[in-house]
């Protein structure tokens, strides 16, 4: 197959190439204010569980918002037809998930020997593992000129930096543990298979897969390892995840964690999809900045912090925005969008799909017989879903902690706007696809 015989079609694309780019600046950004506020639900629950128990109840919250979405926006006629049509590919949603789940459980290692601010950093690191694969094994930034290849990888460098200055302007005299080299180990090994986990992601983009196909079998692995991790680690059926189960007060905060780290990764998925994992992944990843918002100024985290750690906070928050702005600027050039078209030429001719058709789909675009149709199910998903979480928010109990109510407010209005500019922008000009 001929890249050079794109047809009219992908042509008609080439001048909205910039919107796409910024509709993914749009969707990286977006991701990391919710991925960053994902972790404040959990720190309203009771010490005394245990981590694997913590992650298993987060994650079924993740798998019940998940298959809400994309019934809500496309339904389930379309979401199966896409899978049917790239069955190929849900083995590898499948191991995205499992990778997700085996990263996250060795971040509960990091956290127990290195301390949450140490661990952090080093596991966001998998932007720059991303940025690798992406060039290796997708031909990212291949026809770039230098000055965007120097914009990307700087810029990936530079929220890395911005990272470690982040979490380590947490740390007031904290010791690392008597297993520090463990923990380290732990949160390079994580920050290793989630920047692997890019892999699927990108290959499902490439071969045309809407993202919100590929997470609905994404869930899938994801529930179905930590599931597994939590029986073999964590004591079976004795798992302290059971007796979280009997709380529905404490529930319900881990489901909302899980809630709003859906939309987050949502987000994270189409800014892959628009901007290829080099350059969306270490934008997703400015969730640390709005992580330290969260902890800081609702539950003071930095109350007391010396000169040297709010140095560090300012200078790790200014760091992270020049680098966020960095990568916003590289838009890819016509060589690079050249060679990305000759890997999508790849995945079609090795798995036998339509290149005109997976074109239109990789930019945004899409034509077919796939139905949107609702059907009854469809309601019912979202009915029962919505039961759960009404069900567990009006049992739910709010522990005494000190919390900044009014900064609350201010970082859920950024939720929202955030929000409403991001599924506005992806409605306006892809219509979810």
């Amino acid at each position: 197959m001929s890249v050079g015989s794109t047809s009219a079609v992908t042509k008609s694309k080439a001048g909205s190439k910039m919107s796409l780019h910024g509709l993914g600046v749009i969707c990286g950004l977006t991701a990391g204010v919710w991925l960053g506020a994902a972790e404040a639900p959990t720190k309203l629950v009771n010490a005394g569980f245990s981590p694997y128990a913590i992650s298993l109840c987060m994650v079924a919250g993740v798998f019940t918002a998940r298959w809400t979405f994309p019934t809500l926006l496309k339904g389930t006629s379309y979401v199966f037809a896409d899978l049917r049509e790239k069955k190929h590919l849900i083995v590898w949603a499948l191991l995205a998930g499992a990778l997700w789940a085996v990263a996250n459980t060795l971040t509960v290692f990091a956290i127990r020997d290195v301390g949450l601010a140490v661990a952090f950093p080093m596991w966001n690191a998998n932007s720059l593992i991303g940025l690798f694969w992406g060039w290796v094994l997708f031909r990212e930034l291949h026809g770039a000129s230098g000055k965007n290849v120097a914009k990307v990888v700087l810029g990936g460098v530079l929220i890395v930096v911005a990272a470690i200055m982040l979490g380590f302007s947490t740390l007031h005299g904290a010791s690392t543990g008597q297993h520090a080299v463990r923990g380290i180990a732990a949160a390079l090994g994580a920050s290793l298979m989630w920047g692997t986990m890019y892999v699927p992601y990108r290959k499902a983009y490439l071969s045309g897969m809407n993202p919100l196909s590929f997470v609905t079998a994404f869930t899938v692995g994801e529930l179905g390892t930590v599931f597994g991790l939590t029986l073999l680690l964590d004591g079976g059926i004795h798992s302290t995840a059971f007796d979280l189960l009997h709380k529905p007060g404490v529930l319900f905060w881990l489901f909302l964690g899980g809630f709003v780290w859906v939309i987050g990764d949502l987000f994270q998925q189409f800014a892959a999809k628009y901007l290829g994992i080099g350059r969306g992944i270490p934008l997703s990843n400015t969730n640390q900045l709005w992580g330290l918002a969260w902890g800081a100024l609702v539950f003071g985290e930095l109350r007391g912090a010396d000169h040297e750690h709010l140095l560090l906070v300012i200078g790790g928050s200014l760091l992270m925005i020049l680098g966020a702005l960095a990568i916003s600027t590289a838009v890819a050039s016509a060589k690079e969008h050249s060679s990305t078209n000759e890997a999508v030429a790849r995945e079609c001719d090795r798995y036998g799909l339509d290149y005109n058709k997976t074109i239109m789909a990789q930019a945004g675009e899409e034509f077919g017989d796939k139905s949107e149709k609702r059907r009854w199910w469809d309601y019912a998903i979202v009915a029962v879903a919505t039961l759960v979480f009404v069900t567990l928010g009006v049992r739910a109990v709010v522990p005494p902690l000190d919390m900044n109510l009014r900064w609350v407010a201010a970082l859920g209005v950024a939720l929202v706007v955030s929000l409403v500019a991001g599924g506005w922008s992806l409605y306006r000009r892809t219509r979810f696809y």
